[in-house]
């Protein structure tokens, strides 16, 4: 069996983060955005520095779905001041979650999701949010299922383009570590 493994990305891994967070994003939007869009938004939030500079900041994890060395999906977890909004400090915000078209519908985003959720319990926050746009009917629907209920809206800028994102949350319950 190949199993999967979610695994902690380090600073030294930006290149292979960048590779993965390209393609996801590509295969993701490019079919539904210009590709002028989505040139700028990759060049600004998927440079090496960024990533870089994001893998180097206490506040952001980034963790691979990784299977015989090869990534197949990453997500974003933020805490604290690293969140894009600020909805509760304590709270944690799933901000990215992808997963190779070729390896969708292999509960690959469902162990990133599970992960996620576990290090937001963990940490005691009292809900894990995120934003999702609005037209990603796949992704509400996914998060949907995962118990996260719509509670406001943001602007996500992609490119020259102001989109909606939903901004959902999953109420997290309270927990004693052992």
């Amino acid at each position: 069996m190949n199993e999967i493994l979610i695994v902690p990305a380090i600073t030294a891994e930006a290149e292979l983060l960048q590779q993965i967070a390209r393609e996801t994003f590509q295969e993701s939007y490019a079919a539904v955005n210009t590709p002028e869009n989505m040139k700028q938004y990759m060049q600004e939030n998927f440079s090496i520095a960024r990533l870089s500079a994001q893998l180097s900041d206490q506040d952001c994890e980034f963790y691979f779905a990784m299977q015989k060395n090869q990534p197949l999906g990453y997500m974003k977890i933020n805490y604290r001041g690293a969140q894009t909004e600020m909805y509760n400090s304590r709270a944690i915000e799933l901000e990215r979650i992808y997963v190779l078209q070729s390896h969708q519908g292999k509960k690959i985003g469902q162990q990133l999701f599970n992960h996620a959720v576990t290090l937001a319990m963990e940490a005691r926050a009292p809900f894990l949010w995120l934003g999702v746009w609005e037209h990603n009917t796949k992704a509400i629907g996914f998060y949907r299922k995962n118990g996260f209920e719509e509670f406001a809206t943001h602007a996500f800028q992609l490119g020259s383009e102001k989109q909606t994102d939903l901004v959902m949350r999953l109420n997290l319950p309270l927990h004693k570590l052992q």
